[in-house]
């Protein structure tokens, strides 16, 4: 196999259906967990050890990455369960939700860590010189935290889960808080004694910021905020360009973890049948579903016309067995139906009449019957046409 079949099949995306996605992420977060608890308790330790307020703030923040990867790990254990009558939609945002609390913990993470630092500088002459071994340990948190993102990303982007991306990038955000702890170590051994106070300050603005991002995103998933326009745009056009769909009156969308859901409404031939109407809805949703792997699942609802005027309109008309009622009176005199099929269209009620064949034989009583049902259709309030027609079946 060559190099780039190998990278290929390494780093190809996998299918949300595929048995080795939870392993997957399992996989990834336990690696996180282990890195993590490593790392809290050897920059915690050495930070009181070298006197460095910056050290024990990123080694807080490692515990913080400790906290996210347990609820990640409990998100992703429950979001697998398939859709169940409690949850018909499926347990996705479970993910959310545990995204939503990851950006909270971060947040109060890193305000905690400010309010420390800043108090710490109210009171300079009493700071403590910081020991080197803190930048040996703060270069050591920064190459871990690197390799650990590098690997989570690789991960979450295959896998196409916002929950792991957003930890792989909470990871970089630690090694980025590494480089700063590691700035502000050196600036105190240059005798600068206030660096690793302000550095501390600078890690949980950090932490702060990304907690707040993550926060934010999982909460406009919670409240049903739609796809991104280029997104709906492009499922737009894949609708409207099924066979047999005239327009598109309505498109919605809302995201369900790391799917989608899709619901639309499709303008078709108000004269077509029930069921070729549900076999163009059909047939554009396997579009959608087909060109846009995100998608969990489309609703697709059929208009005949207008969506506001067939509503309005649709409420004011009777129903059919009112409607059969009313026309019996129009084919007054002629021989029972086989079948009776109604169109609602513009305000009024379109009827196709399906007679037995023999009475088409009589040519002079088709047109007598047609003239008589024209009289009576003039000012009528429901029908707008009733058409006559022989159903023909095989003998």
């Amino acid at each position: 196999m060559s190099s780039n079949q190998e990278y290929s099949g390494e780093h190809a995306e996998i299918a949300y259906d595929d048995p080795q996605r939870n392993a997957l992420a399992n996989q990834s977060t336990w690696v996180s967990v282990a890195v993590n608890i490593l790392l809290t308790l050897v920059q915690i330790a050495a930070g009181f050890v070298a006197h460095s307020q910056s050290l024990i703030a990123d080694g807080m923040h490692s515990l913080s990455d400790l906290v996210c990867d347990f609820l990640v790990l409990i998100a992703s254990h429950h979001s697998k369960n398939p859709a169940d009558e409690g949850h018909p939609y499926g347990h996705g945002r479970v993910e959310t939700a545990a995204s939503f609390a990851l950006g909270a913990i971060l947040a109060a993470t890193g305000g905690a860590i400010m309010v420390a630092a800043a108090i710490k500088l109210q009171n300079i002459e009493h700071l403590t010189p910081v020991a080197p071994l803190a930048l040996w340990v703060a270069g050591l948190a920064l190459v871990a935290k690197e390799g650990l993102f590098r690997y989570m990303l690789r991960v979450g982007e295959r896998l196409r889960s916002p929950m792991l991306i957003a930890n792989a990038w909470h990871a970089r955000s630690d090694a980025a808080s590494s480089l700063v702890v590691a700035i502000g170590i050196g600036g105190n051994l240059l005798g600068f004694v206030y660096a690793d106070s302000v550095a501390a300050i600078v890690v949980g603005f950090m932490i702060v910021r990304m907690g707040i991002v993550f926060a934010w995103d999982a909460f406009q998933e919670l409240i049903d905020a739609g796809l991104a326009i280029e997104e709906v745009d492009s499922i737009r056009q894949t609708l409207i360009d099924t066979t047999g769909v005239e327009s598109l009156h309505e498109l919605r969308t809302r995201r369900m973890a790391h799917r989608a859901l899709v619901d639309a409404h499709i303008l078709v031939n108000p004269r077509i049948s029930v069921s070729e109407g549900h076999s163009i809805a059909e047939r554009a949703r396997g579009r959608v579903l087909k060109a846009h792997p995100t998608v969990m699942d489309v609703l697709v609802h059929v208009d005949p016309e207008d969506d506001f005027d067939h509503d309005s309109n649709a409420l004011r008309m009777p129903g059919r067995e009112s409607l059969l009622m009313h026309l019996a009176p129009l084919l007054d005199g002629l021989p029972e139906a086989h079948r009776v099929v109604f169109h609602y269209i513009a305000g009024k009620v379109e009827a196709e009449v399906y007679l037995p064949h023999v009475f088409f034989e009589h040519g002079e009583a088709m047109v007598e019957a047609e003239a008589k049902i024209a009289k009576r259709l003039i000012d009528d309030p429901y029908f707008s046409t009733v058409s006559l027609n022989c159903l023909v079946t095989p003998k």
